[in-house]
């Protein structure tokens, strides 16, 4: 899933298309390199960062990329959490909506959603209580359980939701958020009990930064690609990355790792080692020898 924003405010500089022709010519280069998706966000939803606009404001912004993306021959996602924003990407040529709130944001968006018969991504995110420290991926679990069912209730159907655990979405949990990211991302497989494709988003995020000392969004491709790698070993099926080509590669061989354990023996014989011969004679350079 190739990133883009056409929101000036992103947390990363790289991933803004100013304009239509800029736009196009993003979209067009990350279907080229291998995108099956295509997502634009019309406004930022960094939770560390003040950047609310009216949901006028996204719905021009968001109508307008989507119209212009949705001609590329690869669907389109639009990351908004607000009914008047996604009404307007679904108008313009949307197949789905990207929620970084999970349904919780806006009451409207699900019954959009469920009657304009829409693919839905629902992430996990902080929600107003307080999160364990003990156990982070049973509170990422209990939230997207929580987005599943306000989804099943406004009849969105279910095998066309995707589940996000909300990667740097975490900033009030009693510890430092990025040790909260790891342990999300090293527990991701326990999400498979939930059913749903699990997308994961890390690209360029600012838990790399904090981990691998790398203040500039611009410097964390590296880190970025460890975290995608790390993801689908643990079973992921969709990684939204602003850097396509980069993230294919890292995802093609981190998929055919995990295929090779899939398909190993479950138990390998122990090796018989031969017994040591007696040592040789004082002089006699045998088996033990020099």
């Amino acid at each position: 899933m190739g990133a883009i924003n056409v929101s000036p405010e992103s947390f990363y500089a790289g991933s803004v298309a100013a304009g239509r022709d800029a736009l196009l010519t993003r979209g067009e280069a990350m279907v080229r390199a291998g995108a099956a998706i295509l997502d634009v966000g019309a406004m930022s939803t960094a939770p560390y960062l003040d950047t609310a606009i009216s949901p006028a404001e996204e719905a021009d912004r968001l109508g307008e990329a989507v119209s212009a993306l949705a001609g590329l021959g690869v669907p389109v996602s639009a990351d908004t959490s607000r009914a008047e924003p996604a009404r307007a990407a679904l108008d313009a040529g949307a197949r789905a909506i990207n929620d970084v709130r999970g349904l919780t944001g806006d009451p409207g968006l699900a019954p959009l959603v469920a009657e304009r018969g829409a693919g839905l991504v629902v992430m996990a995110a902080e929600r107003g209580r307080p999160a364990p420290t003990a156990a982070p991926i049973e509170h990422v679990q209990a939230h997207l359980e929580e987005s599943l069912d306000l989804a099943r209730r406004a009849a969105v159907p279910v095998d066309g939701v995707a589940v996000d655990p909300g990667i740097g979405f975490f900033r009030s949990a009693g510890m430092p958020w990025h040790e909260w990211d790891c342990r999300v991302l090293a527990d991701l497989a326990r999400l498979r009990v939930l059913g749903r494709p699990l997308c994961v988003a890390v690209s360029r995020k600012s838990f790399i930064a904090a981990v691998a000392g790398v203040a500039d969004a611009a410097d964390r491709l590296p880190g970025s690609l460890a975290a995608t790698a790390t993801a689908v070993l643990a079973g992921a099926h969709v990684i939204r990355t602003h850097d396509v080509a980069e993230t294919l590669q890292a995802v093609r061989v981190a998929e055919a790792v995990r295929r090779a354990g899939d398909t190993r023996p479950a138990a390998v014989p122990a090796r018989r080692i031969r017994p040591r011969r007696p040592a040789s004679p004082a002089g006699s350079p045998g088996e033990d020898g020099p």
